[in-house]
């Protein structure tokens, strides 16, 4: 499913632990102290799906989000900065959403077909390539209301705020948009299948039509 090629409920779980570890230890010992507890969090988190014998790629991709996030807050000096890669991000990721629909190539159906290792043939199904174009579109709404909403936040110097915010707006619209997905993908395999269905269904007819005519 596409919950487990995000790393299941667990990633999705695990993905807040070390904000929810960074904003207490920072506001009591300071930056330093809580970059040291998320990442340390981290990898606590990627050792136990490795012993687990889970995928390996969300713990890695993890863990070097982390590693990031945390790099960047040392640098700017200020905890806020864990949350800058995460903010920007979702802009880059709106306008690639929206961009793959204006191109007729909406994300979600790029993406879903790949992770599967199936063909391209719904983007030459108009209803197809509707369906992804709505899922891809709830990903894109989602991914702007982040960016503009936690930006704010971060403009504001609220650091608690923000890692608050962070944990409501990540992985419980996660799941909401994932479920939206999940429909648009469905309807979607349903209009292609109904579009091969009918083409089958004419190429018989005019085989038909051409042996009768072959036999008059």
């Amino acid at each position: 499913t596409l919950l487990e090629q995000m790393g299941g409920f667990s990633g999705l779980v695990s993905a807040t632990l070390p904000v929810i570890v960074l904003i207490p230890v920072n506001n009591f010992f300071g930056l330093g102290p809580a970059l040291a507890a998320a990442l340390g969090v981290a990898v606590v988190i990627a050792l136990w799906r490795v012993i687990r014998k889970e995928t390996l790629q969300p713990a890695i991709s993890g863990l070097l989000g982390v590693a990031l996030c945390a790099a960047i807050a040392w640098f700017t000096g200020d905890a806020k900065g864990y949350f800058l890669y995460g903010i920007w991000m979702s802009l880059a990721l709106c306008i690639a959403a929206v961009l793959s629909i204006l191109f007729r190539w909406p994300a979600v159906g790029v993406i879903w077909k790949g992770i599967n290792g199936e063909e391209m043939q719904w983007q030459k199904v108009a209803q197809a390539r509707r369906a992804y174009a709505i899922a891809t579109g709830g990903w894109a709404v989602i991914f702007l209301a982040r960016f503009v909403v936690q930006r704010a936040i971060y403009d504001a110097d609220a650091t608690t705020a923000l890692g608050v915010t962070r944990i409501l707006m990540g992985w419980p619209l996660t799941l909401l948009v994932t479920a939206l997905t999940v429909w648009m993908v469905r309807r979607a395999d349903a209009a292609v299948e109904a579009a091969e269905n009918a083409g089958l269904a004419t190429s018989s007819d005019r085989s038909t039509q051409e042996f009768e005519a072959e036999n008059e």
